[in-house]
């Protein structure tokens, strides 16, 4: 039996292998990027911008129609109870109505002598769709509420684009002027003005070493309008993050160090100078953490309560060391 051997090259069956690796790799890393540019001009460009950047997601909160339907519920609820109300009362002043309020099972089953009134279990069964109706909007409308509200930033640029492209004619272009009813569906912390600013001058800078910075290439691969900007939310909050880390690390070193230069003096008054540098820089630790992070009342106080306190230790500890080495110099002398 003859077995037919085919010549194969090594050199030559490694470099089509690699390049099958090659093409394996360019394949996996292929992401398929929804161009705004590619979406017909109305809605379907409308949407792809909303939905290109979690900044631009901004979208009506109808807070006034929630508030009316709320109120309609509310009164056909209130008109249900007082229905019960007196049919409560009615039925108290009988024997027989008597019996209907303390058994269920009675008043269902026995028809009703007086005319105009319906039976107790419609009304509550009313009542019961009515409450479950009233208690599942309450709620949608809670949490509508905790929904974080569009910064001026991300507005004034939905609303510049929107000016600039048109999508939309006529009375259905009227809703982007609804600030006030605006509600963002973005996640995550909410940016204080400090990330505003730091993201207002990434665009006012822009250039081509400012986009590889901030941009990945999808985000760039989204739009060929030159006034349309994506930067990466991780790698602005990594920024400033860096930049509100150094500023707390200055906060804290050069008081220490003015406060060891003033105690190391020895005396009642640069120890007063000490105490006059911990409360300047508490105030500045204050104001930082005021106007760089999003902390509310209690988490400020506590913070700066803390920052003092770091403080104020130190200054004992240097007094007492400056304090000990002057009187071990008194007592040798």
């Amino acid at each position: 039996m003859l077995r037919h051997q085919k010549d194969t090259n090594p050199v030559e069956s490694k470099e089509s292998l690699r390049e099958k690796k090659t093409l394996a790799a360019a394949e996996i890393a292929t992401i398929d990027t929804r161009v705004l540019e590619s979406c017909p001009n109305g809605y379907p460009r409308l949407a792809a911008f909303l939905s290109s950047e979690s900044n631009f997601s901004l979208y009506r909160g109808f807070s006034f129609l929630h508030s009316r339907v709320l109120l309609e519920l509310q009164a056909e609820i209130a008109a249900l109870e007082s229905e019960l109300d007196e049919l409560d009362e009615v039925d108290n002043e009988t024997p027989a109505g008597k019996r209907r309020l303390r058994q269920r099972e009675w008043d269902a089953r026995t028809p009703r002598d007086e005319d105009g009134y319906r039976s107790r279990h419609e009304v509550l069964a009313q009542l019961r769709t009515k409450l479950v109706e009233y208690d599942e909007l309450h709620i949608k409308a809670r949490d509508l509420q905790a929904f974080q509200r569009p910064s001026e930033r991300d507005y004034r640029s939905v609303r510049t684009w929107f000016w600039n492209l048109k999508p939309l004619v006529g009375n259905e272009a009227a809703f982007i002027k609804k600030k006030k009813d605006f509600v963002s569906l973005r996640v995550g912390r909410d940016w204080s003005g400090f990330d505003d600013i730091i993201e207002s001058n990434l665009r006012r800078f822009d250039c081509s070493l400012m986009r590889r910075m901030f941009c990945t290439r999808e985000l760039q691969e989204k739009t060929n309008d030159q006034h349309v900007y994506y930067y990466s939310a991780s790698r602005v909050e990594s920024f400033v993050d860096s930049i509100i880390t150094s500023i707390i690390f200055v906060l804290l070193v050069l008081p220490v160090v003015a406060m060891y230069k003033l105690t190391s003096l020895g005396n009642s008054q640069a120890t007063f100078n000490a105490i006059g540098v911990l409360v300047v820089f508490t105030l500045l630790f204050s104001v930082a953490m005021s106007m760089l992070t999003k902390a509310r009342r209690h988490e400020l106080f506590a913070a700066s309560a803390a920052y003092c306190a770091v403080l104020v230790v130190f200054i004992s500890n240097f007094s007492g060391s400056s304090l000990s080495d002057s009187g071990s110099g008194s007592m040798s002398h």
